[in-house]
């Protein structure tokens, strides 16, 4: 299983990879003829896409997220 995630976050620009294994998360910019561009070009009119996520939510912060605060 894959444990390396694309993800961006609404209100913000980029796109970041994040490696689980690694413990990583490094910024990443898609080739511009690439699929991943294309799809990631999408967010900015609205869209969400998710495949192969089963639970994401954003939160101010670490603290908040380990004390069950999942209102964002």
């Amino acid at each position: 299983m894959s444990k390396v995630v694309v993800i961006s976050i609404t209100g913000e620009d980029g796109l970041w990879v994040a490696d689980l294994d690694a413990g990583t998360v490094i910024p990443l910019d898609p080739p511009a003829s690439s699929k991943l561009k294309e799809v990631a070009d999408l967010r900015k009119s609205g869209t969400s896409i998710v495949k192969g996520v089963n639970f994401a939510v954003v939160v101010k912060s670490e603290k908040e997220a380990a004390s069950g605060h999942y209102e964002g």
